[in-house]
């Protein structure tokens, strides 16, 4: 494939940042419930550190958005309550709900950039190399949750799935709309 094409390219652009946002505030939804109710200094210092990471994703496609005249998804607000939301509610839930939020949100995400890479052509080289390393950023998270204590057995592999599909759900309206 030697040029990308430009509604394909909007898409990208459009739903990635969508999406980096998301994990912002999923993070900041696990921080606030870490720092007013369930207080664990290790965990709040991982998810801030990932946190950390997922700004640099972000200001990237920002950017994106602005230097390709593109405008984001019409849903940021609504993503915006669900993130935080999803968060503090995983925080509530316990370490190992927190973790697994990350865990199935990121595995998604790592697939969903795969598939990015595979549609971009040779015009957009230096775009193709920041989603490899953001989509190794996220392998990294959600290698980090399952380390932390994230698991997909029992109860959890019923929240895996709907975290799961609900990402999905967020990506495909995301590119769209």
């Amino acid at each position: 494939m030697e040029k990308t094409d430009p509604k394909t390219l909007e898409e990208i652009i459009r739903v990635d940042h969508a999406g980096e946002r998301g994990a912002i505030k999923i993070y900041e939804g696990q921080l606030l419930a870490l720092k007013t109710i369930k207080h664990d200094n290790i965990l709040k210092d991982k998810i801030q550190e990932m946190k950390e990471q997922e700004k640099e994703h972000l200001e990237y496609f920002e950017k994106e958005l602005q230097k390709r005249k593109i405008k984001p998804t019409y849903f940021l607000p609504l993503w915006d309550v669900m993130g935080v939301t999803l968060g503090f509610g995983t925080v509530l839930l316990g370490k190992k709900a927190a973790m697994l939020c990350t865990a199935s949100v990121e595995e998604v995400i790592e697939d969903h950039y795969q598939n990015q890479i595979k549609k971009l052509g040779n015009d957009e080289i230096n775009l193709k190399a920041k989603i490899e390393k953001f989509k190794n950023d996220e392998a990294d998270h959600k290698n980090i949750a399952y380390e932390t204590g994230a698991t997909n057995k029992g109860f959890y592999s019923i929240m895996d799935t709907i975290i799961k599909t609900g990402s999905r759900i967020a990506i495909t309206i995301s590119e769209k709309i």
